[in-house]
């Protein structure tokens, strides 16, 4: 993979909706990856369920979609203007970093994938996901990092020139943006097992701050008059569209819009967890309760007997229970 120019960039015609769908170019490192993820874990789901272990569909369907759209985002047309127009890179940033990884995440890939182990590999696996590597990533703070950091360092480092002119940081950048947004959502939805549980608020905290950060960098992006790699797309010479300050600008509306939208599902999901979490705990506080009653009631019970004796405890007995329950003495007298 080596350093191309601007000018040897071959041209694409010129941008139209159509063309996203119909355009299309190889990208072998994330088709090999993709096609890997999607054996390791089709095949997890048949041993589950030989196992007998019980798997929702949706979970299938869920990773199957976040694979396909990997593919998509990269081999299609997306992929073929991404070195065309800023905007196109934005789009890219915005569902390799949020989407892809959210669809990933709640395919429970974990869960799946380490059924391809066979015996001790398979639960060594197991107990390091649940081990350092899930409590580190758990953190809030590191939580956050991954989600909030990455489209700064792309934009403001070398990272976004190399990109654009070399294959192998352009490749880089289509992996790692889906690396940094699993890393995250995997231990922050918890269908997978983890090596600590965090109240999904704090999910939901981490979800607004990177929404405050979109903003700020799309805001620098659409109002800011300085134009990044300015000498790359005066060289590219792009005989249609927009000029590139406008397609910056569109770029950083997107990045701040589309973010933010992508940020949605999320917060739903995290929300259900919530109301999910909240339900299960009442019942288990009632459950606690009735039993802490029924305890009370049979020890009141135990007393009386021993205070009455045995024949006045067998005429308690045969009186009704309102009149005996030590909650509602004095209501209906002796």
């Amino acid at each position: 993979m080596g350093v191309r120019l601007a000018g040897e960039y071959g041209m694409p015609p010129e941008w139209t909706l159509g063309r996203v769908f119909t355009e299309w170019q190889w990208e072998p490192v994330v088709a090999v990856l993709a096609a890997l993820a999607l054996a390791g874990y089709l095949l997890g789901v048949a041993r589950l369920r030989r196992a007998g272990e019980p798997w929702a569909g949706g979970r299938t369907f869920a990773f199957v979609s976040g694979v396909a759209l990997w593919v998509f985002t990269t081999c299609s047309g997306i992929g073929v203007y991404e070195r065309v127009l800023f905007t196109d890179r934005a789009v890219q940033a915005v569902v390799l970093l949020m989407v892809v990884p959210l669809l990933l995440a709640m395919g429970a890939p974990v869960t799946a994938l380490v059924e391809g182990f066979a015996g001790r590999h398979r639960d060594r696996v197991l107990a390091a996901l649940r081990g350092r590597v899930s409590k580190v990533l758990m953190f809030p703070l590191v939580s956050t990092v991954l989600l909030v950091v990455p489209p700064w360092l792309l934009y403001f480092t070398d990272w976004y020139r190399l990109s654009l002119t070399t294959d192998f940081y352009n490749v880089l950048f289509h992996v790692a943006f889906v690396a940094f947004g699993l890393a995250y959502f995997w231990p922050r939805l918890q269908i997978d097992p983890v090596g600590r549980h965090y109240h999904p608020m704090i999910g939901v905290v981490i979800t607004v701050t990177e929404v405050i950060f979109d903003a700020a960098l799309g805001f620098i992006l659409v109002f800011g008059s300085h134009l990044l790699v300015p000498d790359y797309w005066a060289a590219l010479a792009r005989p249609w569209g927009m000029s590139a300050q406008q397609d910056q600008s569109w770029g950083g509306a997107v990045l701040w819009g589309l973010g933010d939208i992508a940020g949605l599902p999320f917060m739903v999901a995290l929300i259900v967890r919530v109301i999910r979490e909240e339900r299960v705990r009442t019942v288990q506080v009632d459950r606690e309760l009735d039993a802490q009653e029924a305890a009370e009631a049979e020890a009141a019970e135990a007393r009386t007997a021993v205070e009455t004796g045995p024949a006045e405890a067998s005429e308690e007995q045969d009186r009704p229970w309102w009149e005996t329950d030590p909650r509602f003495a004095g209501r209906y007298g002796k």
